[in-house]
């Protein structure tokens, strides 16, 4: 039981500090999910490599985001595009090293830091995507350089457009086109943002050797431990229950609350039929073997593509939203490796590309008059102003994004610091670069 006179004590804002602080933690944990899938999902001899690159992102990012990230995101100074632009006696980027929101200019519960805590777990998250469809033949010098222009520019403006107050498609700006697009919890910022990269890093860095015959086919390449692949997805899982219902951003109104309840249930329901489509596709129209990586990757196309209308959708709208983003990540999935003969090992497109795009357009479509904020209620309740500005945001990423991680990478590749040799990815980057293997044998 909890100390009476402590309790009376312990305010709204500190309730919505620790609420925050806890949500970040899960979703910070989640690093730890995409450790085990993209370990489980990448070959022995690559184990050590993927599991240093996620270490990185979390360094990395947290580095890169108190240093200009979180300016570039959320800092008033700047303008609808991007934060901390406008200069002041020269420039200024007040954010930066967190100087403006810390000593004497900290709030007294700590709920601003914890925010700058919460937004930094976020973008590890969006960087974490991109090594994924990436694994098994980039250089690690090529890696710390694109992890850290996402980190610190590519994904901060697409934040800076939707959640802050001076963003222009922001449903947190009164000026915002349209009202704003209601992107929750980041099926557009996080989660396309992480898989437009994602793609434009696989075209550009070339299949891993063997992925395709001399015919252009596509040749089984399967990860090393399905064990880790599922203990990853159902760390992510919970650490949804971070990233989705954390977005409130508080506890203490009754309405946070209620909002919050509303989002663990729809966030269940769409990872639920998320797995159960693509189980389901995989047997009969796929490889036809109950495949436990389609459910695993079904089961994420499911929490992507509720990610941002998790808060306005109906428990029946979530479930479609589920059952959809399985048809649209099981198709993606195909098109990406059969079509355009791309590389991607996590299928990181197809989940968090494809079913992003998905979870902010279905959001327009279907978010419900009684939960609505920006734009308002969905076309599907006679509106066609939430659906107008959802389509315009996700072609203004698709535009920002693609452009700048294809030119971003193209240079990667012109000056040699992308790809290993061909040597070294035949032996394995553990070998030759991290010491010796992940897995040691006394055989």
């Amino acid at each position: 039981m909890i100390n009476t006179a402590v309790a009376t004590k312990f305010g709204a804002a500190e309730a919505d500090t620790m609420w925050l602080l806890v949500c970040a933690f899960l979703v910070f944990f989640m690093q730890c999910g995409f450790a085990l899938l993209e370990c489980g999902t990448v070959r022995a001899k690559n184990t050590k490599n993927i599991l240093l690159k996620n270490l990185l992102d979390a360094c990395v990012g947290a580095v890169i985001w108190w240093m200009i990230g979180y300016t570039i995101a959320y800092d008033t100074s700047g303008n609808g595009f991007i934060g901390g632009a406008k200069s002041v006696n020269g420039i200024r980027a007040p954010h930066s090293f967190l100087k403006d929101v810390a000593g004497n200019k900290e709030d007294s519960s700590g709920y601003t830091l914890a925010g700058w805590f919460f937004q930094y777990v976020f973008a590890a998250a969006a960087a974490t995507i991109v090594s994924g469809a990436m694994a098994e033949r980039t250089a690690l010098t090529g890696y710390i350089v694109y992890t850290t222009v996402i980190t610190m520019l590519i994904y901060p403006v697409v934040v800076h457009w939707v959640w802050s107050g001076e963003g222009w498609v922001s449903a947190f700006n009164s000026d915002s086109f349209n009202g704003g697009v209601q992107d929750f919890a980041g099926s557009g910022v996080v989660h396309m943002t992480g898989g437009i990269a994602a793609i434009c890093g696989a075209k550009i860095v070339g299949p891993r050797t063997g992925r395709f015959d001399e015919k252009k086919k596509a040749l089984p390449m399967p990860g090393h431990s399905t064990t880790l692949q599922v203990m990853g997805t159902f760390i992510l899982w919970l650490g949804w229950y971070g990233f989705n219902p954390g977005s409130t951003l508080g506890i203490s109104p009754t309405n946070y609350a209620r909002d919050a309840a509303r989002v663990v249930v729809t966030t269940t329901l769409s990872a639920a039929f998320g797995g159960l489509t693509v189980c389901l596709l995989e047997k009969l129209v796929g490889d036809k073997t109950w495949s436990v990586q389609a459910v695993c990757n079904g089961i994420l196309a499911g929490l992507v593509s509720i990610t941002a209308g998790c808060s306005v959708l109906f428990p029946w709208a979530a479930a479609l939203a589920g059952f959809l983003g399985g048809l649209v990540y099981f198709g993606a999935s195909k098109l990406v490796l059969n079509v355009l003969k791309i590389d991607d090992p996590l299928d990181a497109f197809a989940v968090h590309g494809a079913c992003g795009f998905w979870g902010v357009f279905v959001t327009g479509l279907l978010s419900a008059p009684e939960y609505a904020y920006g734009a308002g209620k969905g076309a599907f309740y006679g509106s066609g102003d939430a659906l107008a500005a959802a389509i315009c945001c996700l072609l203004a990423i698709i535009a920002w994004v693609g452009g700048m991680s294809t030119f971003m990478f193209l240079i990667l590749k012109k000056t040699g610091i992308l790809r290993v040799s061909a040597e070294i990815e035949a032996a394995g980057m553990d070998v030759s670069k991290h010491g010796g293997n992940a897995y040691h044998s006394d055989a």
